[in-house]
């Protein structure tokens, strides 16, 4: 039975940006995948609003945030990192991981960070802080224009690094504008692509830390991908294939023009958690807060979960995400982001009210 997959990453891949990830292979140093390069590159600003030109990296997006902090900071440097479920949690444990002083402010799952919760924890100052756009474990989009402002109003020269994997391409992101320093995501989300790629955009505050940032790197060092990027090449061998099929991905994305994109993204959001309501489900995260490319929705106290996402698989052919950590058997994930319609969460709607009229039979 062919597979809706409705996980939140990877997500499907059109038809078109399949065929074109299969074309034959260049020289990843010649003419042909420079022009691909210069494609991906331009595509990439009005997405991530930056004027600069994004960075290409061969990786997922936990090499990215890799990338992000190894890049921007040193041994010691104090880092704030706003931790709201998985993915946050990650980030911080990365920057841990290279020496950085951590401070943790830990958001409870399922709600969005308050910008008055985030200031009041920027004394002393730290170096920088980390915040994540959209966390993929909970379904909560955080607010990085009010997160930002509010940094921002305290200090000007704390670096703000941000995770955008599950979000940039879908929902709206401003990095000049709102003064973010780097901003990270991931080819499988929201850009209807393989996953193989991450994609980084830096401002030039970020361009200044990385010049004084002494954690190691190497593969991922922004340096190098800079100045190949500026040659249409890349410093290590790329994801060739996954480049042709991101270059295919963004002429549609461009096609339909960005605007519309994130006004599909926010009514297929809506209309996924009325019908989850509708159906008498709960939502696991905070109204206000509700993510557009993956809801996560709670459990029924007498429906096993494991059982349940079975019935979606192997009768409806509906491929939905399970809850991480101490989530799991308690949510499910349904990923809405990138190649997504309508008529694509109608029926993962229908198969939910099927299987859920048999769970109680």
């Amino acid at each position: 039975m062919p597979s809706n997959l409705r996980v939140p990453g990877p997500t499907p891949v059109p038809p078109d940006v399949a065929q074109a990830g299969a074309r034959p292979m260049v020289n990843h140093r010649g003419p042909e995948f420079a022009a691909v390069m210069r494609d991906i590159i331009t595509g990439l600003k009005p997405f991530f609003g930056c004027a600069g030109d994004p960075l290409l990296l061969t990786g997922s997006g936990t090499g990215a945030q890799e990338a992000a902090i190894v890049n921007m900071l040193s041994p010691g440097d104090d880092v704030v990192a706003v931790v709201g479920g998985v993915f946050g949690a990650r980030f911080a444990d990365i920057a841990a991981a290279f020496g950085a002083s951590v401070r943790r402010v830990d958001i409870a799952w399922g709600q969005a960070a308050r910008p008055e919760v985030v200031a009041a924890a920027l004394q002393p100052l730290p170096r920088a802080v980390i915040l994540t756009h959209n966390e993929t474990s909970t379904g909560v989009t955080n607010d990085i224009a009010a997160l930002a402002a509010a940094i921002r109003a305290v200090s000007s020269e704390t670096l703000i690094i941000v995770d955008g994997v599950s979000s940039i391409g879908a929902l709206p992101f401003e990095l000049d504008h709102w003064d973010v320093d780097v901003v990270i995501t991931g080819s499988q989300k929201a850009w209807m692509s393989p996953p193989g790629l991450a994609m980084v955009a830096v401002s030039e505050r970020g361009w200044e830390a990385f010049r004084q940032a002494t954690m190691p790197r190497y593969y991922w060092d922004f340096g190098k991908a800079r100045k190949n990027g500026a040659n249409g090449t890349t410093p290590f061998t790329p994801a060739v294939g996954v480049a042709f099929a991101l270059q295919e991905a963004l002429r549609q994305m461009l096609a339909e023009g960005p605007e519309n994109v994130f006004a599909r993204h926010r009514t297929i959001g809506s209309l996924l958690r009325e019908g989850v309501q509708d159906l008498g489900l709960e939502l696991f995260a905070e109204p206000a807060a509700a993510s557009n490319t993956v809801t996560a929705v709670q459990v029924l106290d007498d429906v096993d979960a494991g059982a349940l996402l079975r019935g979606l698989r192997e009768r409806h052919g509906v491929v939905v995400g399970s809850g991480q950590d101490w989530l799991k058997g308690r949510i499910f994930r349904v990923g809405h982001m990138g190649f997504v319609r309508e008529e694509d969460v109608e029926a993962v709607l229908r198969a939910l009210r099927t299987e859920l009229a048999t769970a109680a039979a």
